[in-house]
């Protein structure tokens, strides 16, 4: 396993590399499941994914890759989306063209096309990718919507900041390494005093009352629950998963006391994680 190598979905100046960078050495992948499938291989130390955006809300296969893979969350980041329009060298917004990016980001810039409607969104796989294809394809009628390094890397001017309808656009990034890891990265916090938060996820019998008293575990303990997210359980139909965060770390005598609580009663209890904030 290369130490440094951090694994990320999409090309070089998407937001996940901006996060790769302060773990190590990024390593671009195709795809959020050959990110995975490299830490479960172990020929990468980490990677990091992205889990939920302040706009678009969670990224629902990621949450399912989380046990789907032997990995464990050693660190969360943030990331403040910028969406720039990028374009060619002396193009301009004047004539009708096509705008490429992923599709999460074309839904963050609704307003932009709103006032730009001889623009038209275009999907692509990937905002840096986008910027990468509209490069390659030489169109001065075609743009990309993407971040600021991803045009420089490219070669592509910036012709608007801030398309984002909103400007509170932050991206949380996991970073993983493989359960029997046990080397911490450099970059990686390591000591009890930082704040820590720790994720689970859980599987309860359909019964009356069962999420109530899973809440009530950690409530009773007075354990500040972050975020709960309910995903369908692929091994029985209707039935759910339910992944939640809060503060505190798993070896803390409270939160051991909430999770052997919670034990008693679920039909499955997994700890994902306890983990500081990477900066």
């Amino acid at each position: 396993m290369t130490s440094r190598l951090v694994a990320y979905q999409g090309e070089p100046g998407a937001y996940s590399e901006i996060a790769a960078l302060r773990f190590g050495t990024p390593e671009p992948f195709e795809s959020f499941d050959d990110a995975f499938e490299a830490v479960e291989k172990k020929q990468v130390a980490c990677a990091v994914i992205p889990i939920e955006n302040s706009l678009g809300g969670s990224i629902h296969h990621n949450y399912d890759l989380l046990i789907q893979h032997p990995v464990h969350i050693v660190a969360e980041t943030f990331v403040k989306v910028e969406h720039c329009l990028l374009g060619l060298p002396g193009s301009t917004l004047e004539n009708p063209g096509r705008v490429l990016s992923h599709p999460q980001a074309l839904a963050q810039c609704r307003n932009f096309f709103t006032t730009h409607p001889a623009l038209k969104a275009e999907v692509a796989y990937d905002t840096a990718g986008s910027a990468k294809i509209i490069a390659e394809q030489n169109d001065p009628s075609n743009f990309a919507i993407a971040s600021k390094r991803a045009g420089e890397l490219y070669g592509l001017d910036i012709l608007q900041e801030n398309l984002a309808d909103e400007e509170w656009n932050i991206t949380r990034f996991f970073c993983i390494t493989h359960e029997q890891e046990t080397t911490r990265l450099p970059s990686i916090p390591d000591c009890r005093e930082c704040p820590q938060k720790t994720s689970i996820v859980f599987t309860l019998p359909n019964e009356p009352g069962s999420l109530f008293k899973a809440m009530a575990t950690l409530a009773l303990r007075n354990i500040d629950m972050t975020k709960i997210e309910s995903r369908p359980f692929r091994k029985k139909a209707f039935e759910y998963l339910f992944y939640v965060d809060f503060i505190g770390r798993s070896d803390d005598r409270n939160v051991q006391n909430a999770l052997s609580h919670l034990r008693e009663f679920a039909t499955m209890v997994n700890v994902l994680g306890s983990y500081g904030i990477v900066e």
